[in-house]
Parts: C-alpha cells; structure tokens; sequence
C-alpha cells in the first residue's frame, strides 16, 4: 500500500448538483422545480405560519390579558435560604455566586422562614416581613 495509490471508496464522495446549468447537466430546463406553481417561481417558497392566504392561526387565536413594556421582573430570594449562607453581606453578586439566583439584575428578599443571625443585606427590593425579620435579627438592610 502506497500513500500516492489512496482513493476514496467509489461512492462515497457524491457530485455537486448544478442546477440552471443546461440540459447536459441533467438538471436544466426546470431546474428540478416541476412546472409552474409557487415553490416554482423565485422567491415562491412562503415562512412558516403561512396558511396559503388562510387567516394564519396565530392570528385566529384571541388574545387575552395585557403585558406591559416597562414590567420588572425581580429574582425571588427567602430569608431562610439566606440564613444557610456564611456571608454576613449579601448583595446580588453573593447571591449568584452560592447559585441562589442566575441573574445579577433585580433583586427581591421575601420574608419566608426566619432567619438567626445579623446580615446586611443589599437588594433592589424588601417585602415588610423581610425587613422586619432582618431588623430584629440586628441586621440591616439596604435598597440598591
């Protein structure tokens, strides 16, 4: 066996298909479209959705409720999530970094289970039983 006399197996390496390029081509006249009709014609090929001219679907559906632009989305944080971490300051950063939230964006402490030691705690947000748990802790708390 020589380097020089390696070949790809017959079969396995297919020609390129040249459409448009005259009937020696085998693949001229139509140029493997079929005759006539929309998937024919340049361009013809519809996006999904498209229904042939029917109302799409999409569009059938009644919608309901309403969603404001300017809604904020906070990251939801417990009290009794943060009295296992180690830290004695919280902020956004900590929290991701113990893996309690994904983002660093918005950030919102609710008062759910209680919480045994004095932290100071930065978020964008409190509920009132979050503040007053940290408070009578002897912590602080800190609105970004």
């Amino acid at each position: 066996m020589r380097l020089d006399k390696l070949a790809p197996v017959p079969g396995s390496r297919k020609k390129e298909k040249r459409i448009g390029r005259g009937p020696g081509s085998g693949h001229g006249k139509t140029s493997t479209k079929g005759h006539k009709g929309q998937k024919a014609r340049s361009g013809g090929v519809k996006g999904p959705g498209f229904e042939g001219g029917q109302q799409p679907l999409i569009r059938r559906i009644p919608k309901r409720g309403f969603k404001s632009l300017s809604r904020k989305e906070y990251s939801i944080v417990n009290l009794k999530s943060l009295d296992g971490c180690g830290e004695k300051m919280i902020n956004p950063e900590i929290l991701k970094h113990l893996g309690l939230i994904k983002h660093t964006s918005l950030v919102k402490i609710l008062g759910a289970g209680d919480i045994s030691k004095a932290l100071t705690v930065h978020a964008h947000k409190f509920s009132k039983t979050a503040e007053e748990k940290i408070k009578q802790a002897g912590g602080s708390i800190n609105i970004i």
